[in-house]
């Protein structure tokens, strides 16, 4: 990426996607930002992303769309809320105050609403107000990627797929960013099950730009959801040179690798790849994505009987001062493992109460909507389970079975949940958690046949219910 290479105001215009900016430099700084975001990597070359925005402010303070892309990738990192963290908060503010000032083009509005609607926690308006975007303007990237996104943190699979597949004709193969609309199509396909039609959408994205982090990231979800665990752990290895410098994506294409060791049975290699990669990474770089993959690698591990105590203890230092954020449930049952298998009975409860709290005011905060039906019981059946009261787990985790989804994440990411619902049923005294137990993973067994880890626990229920 060299910065020559970024379009000026006229390239923008030229698109059909002016800026309300005069400056060819605000412009630029603008398409670097999107770029690596689309990219999921830091070109150090050029400041990194928060070298960037700090560069574009400086360019023009007062461009509204360098505001709502700066603001809008906070937000949507969901590692800080506007509830409680008042810079983020009067950022969203402040945008909304330009906007209103500055005559902006109706799209530059969309957008400025649709943050808006974000920051409130509204993301299901929002992404209509994207897709509203979208509609005149298919080209669009910035809409579209915080819409894919948002869709992925409602758990949205079928819109989140559609709505690739809407703008793909507009697309031309010179269009800037072009390659990188092939790894998204594809993760949307593979989250509705089109397993096939996924694998062959993000191996033409990879041989247009190898490099193509997200790209790998789909091919890794089928073989995961596939249980083709030599296909996989092939792929992820002779890749490797080329994902890795998305250091936004790294750890995570890390965790999908030690998640096929998991499938083996393979721990200590599993725990190699936490330590040396997705707990180092996390540690550094702080972001949500690397933080809830170290917590759901633990539990994996922790389920399997795998003893991660002290680990345990050194992520806490990590997601702790997240305990009050509550941006999405799907962080919160994270942050939940980690005090549960740190034993912080203190931390634990707080997170419970403070969720509790907030959904009896919800407004039109979606997560904090959704917390009454699915977040709270879900919190709470990890809490039985982890005191050892697998027929409460069951009795409140088995319900949810086919709601979990509004969770958000992915199929895989999931999963995690579905393997403490086997759990407890195995574990539970119940005679009919032991045959749900057995059901499941007869279920299991069909969806992903051959899986290593099904036919382990198979073997296990066996064991227990002889």
């Amino acid at each position: 990426m060299n910065a020559s290479s970024f379009r000026d105001c006229q390239a923008w215009k030229d698109e059909g996607l002016a800026l309300s900016t005069s400056s060819n430099e605000a412009c630029k700084l603008y398409d670097a930002i999107l770029t690596q975001y689309v990219k999921w990597r830091n070109d150090e070359s050029l400041g990194g992303i928060e070298g960037c925005i700090s560069a574009l402010q400086t360019a023009d303070p007062n461009f509204v769309m360098g505001h709502v892309i700066s603001t809008g990738l906070e937000l949507v990192s969901t590692t800080s809320s506007t509830r409680l963290n008042e810079r983020l908060a009067s950022a969203v503010r402040r945008t909304v105050e330009l906007a209103n000032n500055q005559n902006i083009s109706p799209r530059e509005k969309l957008h400025v609403r649709a943050m808006e609607l974000f920051a409130r926690g509204n993301f299901s308006q929002a992404c209509e107000v994207w897709e509203d975007v979208l509609l005149d303007h298919p080209t669009d990237m910035l809409a579209l990627k915080f819409a894919h996104d948002s869709y992925f943190y409602m758990g949205a699979q079928v819109p989140m797929r559609d709505s690739v597949a809407r703008v793909l004709p507009h697309w031309k193969p010179h269009t800037p960013l072009f390659s990188y609309l092939k790894g998204q199509y594809s993760f949307g396909l593979l989250e509705t099950r089109f397993y096939d039609q996924a694998l062959k959408v993000a191996m033409e994205g990879l041989a247009l730009t190898p490099d193509d982090a997200w790209s790998v990231h789909s091919v890794a979800h089928v073989y995961e959801m596939r249980a083709e665990v030599d296909n996989g752990l092939k792929f992820m290895e002779s890749r490797e040179k080329d994902w890795q410098v998305s250091d936004i994506l790294a750890s995570h294409n890390y965790w999908h690798w030690a998640l096929y060791f998991i499938e083996r049975g393979q721990y200590e290699a599993a725990l190699e790849i936490y330590d040396s990669q997705v707990f180092k990474r996390c540690k550094a770089s702080g972001s949500m994505l690397d933080i809830v993959d170290s917590c759901s690698m633990l539990y994996r591990l922790e389920m399997e009987g795998v003893c991660v105590k002290e680990r345990w203890r050194e992520l806490l230092q990590v997601t702790q001062p997240h305990t009050d954020d509550h941006v999405t449930l799907f962080n919160d049952l994270h942050f939940l493992m980690v005090s549960l298998g740190a034993d912080e009975l203190g931390t634990s409860q707080r997170l419970l109460e403070g969720l509790q709290e907030l959904a009896k005011n919800p407004g039109d905060n979606q997560q904090h909507v959704l917390a009454e039906s699915i977040g709270i019981p879900m919190c709470k059946a990890m809490m039985e389970y982890n005191n050892g009261n697998y027929v409460q787990t069951v009795e409140l985790l088995n319900p949810l079975r086919y709601r979990m989804v509004d969770i958000g994440g992915s199929d895989a990411q999931r999963d995690l949940f579905n393997h403490l619902l086997i759990h407890a049923s195995m574990k539970s005294k119940n005679k009919r958690h032991q045959k749900l137990a057995r059901c499941l993973l007869v279920e299991r067994d069909a969806v992903r046949p051959n899986s290593p880890l099904t036919q382990r626990l198979m073997q296990k229920a066996l064991a227990l219910h002889a």
